[in-house]
């Protein structure tokens, strides 16, 4: 992404403006399995999680990759508080970029999750 926010301050992290949210990066970044449960226990959730809540089983350099796919997509907000990195969906910018497709996923991925037998939102 070329337009992606940029800041002086090394704890902030860059994020798209909702304008530059394209309908491609999110569905790219929706397309994980990995990513995908980071974003099912982030709406489970409803607000802000920190890194360390998810236990991926990936190397810590593939869940930070992961992280950063759905940071640059606009998919999530990551925050600094103190030394944790909190994240959480970007829920409002989402539904008025692309309206109930972020739901419908969810609701699609729980679906899967119960016909698969892969259980719920666990991290």
């Amino acid at each position: 992404m070329s337009s992606v926010t940029t800041t002086t301050n090394t704890r902030e992290l860059a994020h798209p403006a909702r304008e530059e949210i394209r309908l491609d990066g999110v569905l790219h970044a929706l397309s994980d399995p990995m990513r995908m449960r980071v974003v099912r226990a982030l709406a489970a959730d409803g607000g802000e999680l920190s890194c360390s809540y998810f236990v991926l089983p990936v190397t810590k350099s593939t869940t930070t990759h992961h992280f950063r796919v759905l940071r640059e997509s606009g998919v999530i907000q990551q925050v600094y508080r103190g030394t944790a990195k909190m994240n959480g969906l970007r829920r409002a910018d989402l539904e008025a970029l692309f309206p109930g497709l972020l739901d419908s996923v969810l609701k699609a991925a729980d679906r899967e999750a119960g016909r698969l037998g892969t259980g719920a939102t666990s991290p």
